[in-house]
């Protein structure tokens, strides 16, 4: 066994601390669906930020970060675009106030307070479910994959084995371990509710702030005896039009993974992100647990300010950590352990360098920190896709009278039914950066044409969302079999083409959705974009009413948190490589981006 008594005992200890929390929050969740699913919008900002910057710091993700990390330098600073990363930007300007004006519990839900109740509604409605629960078996399974294959390599299945009654085959090893970390998030999930998980993770986030500074003072101790060899051109994060990282004379493999990445051509893989990124970002969140973190804050102001700590939260800590295992892989690459079933397997990296740097004690807090991370993900994940199985399915169309003890019931089945099926596509997945992909490039591309006009076009309809929906997710369930071989994101444009059509075919061929419904719609949630008629008419009704006339500034704040954003990614990564005059440049952008979103953001939010 390759982890002590003293750090299994803090897993442990870890361990039950959720059980714990789900059993503490369970008599309060049980008093209504608002309290179950959104905290009875209770919880302060601060709570909800730490709480949704902890589900972000997931284990699988953080494997991936520092996997790039190690192979792109600081380049990679660009590459998590592809989620991407700065949508928390725009949701921090503008659209976490707009989406938390419509008072609902889910997306889907969200979706009559904008199309109505007609036959356009009902389908759309339809469709955003489906489209939620397919996103959400995703992330599950990406979760269950990288935890499996991240504890496989501390608790080795020959130590174990002699206390179970079974024998498992090798390649289904992680998915065993998967297993088990799985039914811990279950039970405080499904116990606790939306409660459980914020305290849960703030548990979480401080296990991982501790251990990420330790991290971190080690890399700059080992660093400061010590040089990098690394290629030309992995200090800078700025590129040409091919990338040009030559690992051949250093770590000839890493070349070969460039390749396989699908990276080399950064500069087109750069644009396509950036286009991407945008267009995702301007459709709001994708109905996951960032889009119920939104919906359980107290007001819209508190829903901007609980989307703007993210960043803060999350990155200086979270590249810290990151930073450190990527230079204590670099300086001794010989010692770590990448080869798997015969393969070399560069998700290694962030395990194996734990396994060989991290001292006792501090070993057994990081791991648990970790394990906690998969949690707090697997587990916000969870919560949202109950919510829009209980509240779009269960309580509009089955039993929409039923009582807090049936809801309860109905959370609890389709809590255990949703982790089955996403265990089950796990063990399909070739590993955490095949599904990564498909999440990031396929399944968020199909959402974007349909969820970008429904914000800024009045005469956009259900038809056209629904049709718009169908055109993006048979693409995105497809193209990964026609377009073999072929990155996602490459294939983004042709999907937004198909799913484009979709939408405005679709809502051509409907009458436009009811002016009652688009005025109410237009006065609560106030957004900028195409509603000339529909803004006359509210303002002919009351002179007194104030449109949105921010475009300009929101896209100015959106510009300068982009550039708040990276600063805080970069500071860290520099810091830890004892670079002084890149740390010093990037914590000045920090410094002087912050005053301006004071100005123009900050000063300007609503007062409730």
């Amino acid at each position: 066994m390759n982890i002590s008594g003293l750090d299994l005992s803090i897993i442990l200890l870890y361990l039950a601390s959720t059980i714990f929390l789900g059993l503490y929050f369970k008599k309060r969740a049980e008093q209504s669906k608002n309290d179950y699913l959104l905290g009875g919008n209770s919880m302060p900002w601060y709570m909800l930020g730490l709480s949704n910057a902890s589900g972000m710091f997931d284990i699988s993700g953080t494997v991936w970060l520092v996997m790039i990390l190690f192979i792109y330098g600081i380049k990679s600073a660009w590459i998590p675009w592809l989620w991407p990363v700065f949508n928390q930007i725009f949701l921090m300007m503008f659209m976490s106030q707009w989406l938390r004006r419509s008072n609902v519990t889910t997306g889907a839900e969200w979706i009559n307070t904008r199309f109505g109740t007609n036959i356009g509604a009902v389908r759309s409605h339809a469709i955003v479910v489906i489209f939620a629960i397919i996103m959400g078996l995703g992330y599950l399974a990406y979760g269950f994959i990288g935890v499996g294959k991240f504890i496989e390599i501390f608790i080795p299945w020959e130590w174990l084995s002699q206390y179970v009654p079974f024998d498992i085959s090798e390649q289904y090893v992680p998915h065993f371990y998967g297993i088990i970390l799985t039914c811990f998030a279950v039970f405080y999930t499904l116990l606790g509710g939306m409660l459980s998980i914020v305290w849960t993770d703030v548990i979480q986030y401080s296990l991982m702030a501790i251990a990420s500074i330790v991290i971190g003072v080690i890399a700059m101790n080992a660093l400061a005896a010590s040089t990098l060899n690394v290629p030309d051109g992995w200090y800078s994060p700025f590129f040409g039009t091919r990338l040009t990282l030559d690992w051949s004379t250093i770590i000839p493999e890493v070349n070969e993974k460039i390749k396989s990445d699908g990276y080399s051509l950064f500069s087109v893989f750069f644009m396509m992100m950036l286009f991407k990124g945008v267009l995702v970002s301007l459709a709001g969140p994708a109905p996951t647990y960032d889009m119920q973190k939104i919906l359980s804050s107290k007001s819209p102001r508190e829903a901007a300010l609980m989307s703007g700590s993210v960043s803060l939260i999350l990155m200086p800590i979270r590249y810290f950590m990151i930073a450190g295992f990527a230079v204590l892989a670099l300086l001794n690459y010989d010692k770590l352990d990448l080869i798997v079933r015969g393969q070399l397997d560069f998700e290694q990296v962030l395990p194996s360098a734990i396994q060989q740097f991290v001292p006792s004690g501090l070993l057994g807090l990081l791991l648990a920190g970790l394990l906690a991370a998969f949690m707090s993900t697997f587990a916000g994940t969870l919560n949202a896709t109950q919510a829009y199985i209980v509240n779009d399915i269960y309580l509009k169309y089955i039993n929409p009278e039923a009582p807090n003890t049936k809801i309860r019931s109905i959370n609890y089945l389709a809590g255990i039914i949703m982790v089955l099926i996403s265990i089950v596509i796990g063990f399909y997945a070739k590993d955490v950066n095949d599904i990564l992909q498909w999440i990031v490039s396929g399944l968020y591309g199909s959402y974007v044409a349909a969820n970008v006009l429904k914000w800024y076009w009045w005469r956009f309809n259900g038809s056209g969302f629904f049709w718009g929906m169908v055109c993006g997710l048979i693409p995105a369930l497809s193209f990964r079999f026609i377009f073999d071989g072929i990155l996602d994101l490459y294939t983004f444009p042709l999907m937004l083409l198909i799913s484009v059509i979709g939408c405005f075919v679709g809502t051509y061929l409907a009458p436009p959705v009811d002016e009652s419904v688009l005025k109410a719609f237009y006065k609560n949630v106030r957004p900028w974009g195409f509603w000339g008629p529909i803004r006359a008419q509210v303002i002919a009704e009351n002179p007194e009413f104030d449109g949105n006339s921010k475009l300009g500034k929101d896209l100015f704040n959106v510009v300068i948190g982009i550039i708040w954003q990276s600063a805080l990614v970069i500071f860290p990564i520099y810091l830890i490589l004892l670079k002084g005059v890149p740390t010093f440049i990037a914590i000045a952008v920090v410094v002087v981006t912050s005053i301006i979103l004071k100005k123009t953001w900050y000063d300007k939010l609503p007062a409730a």
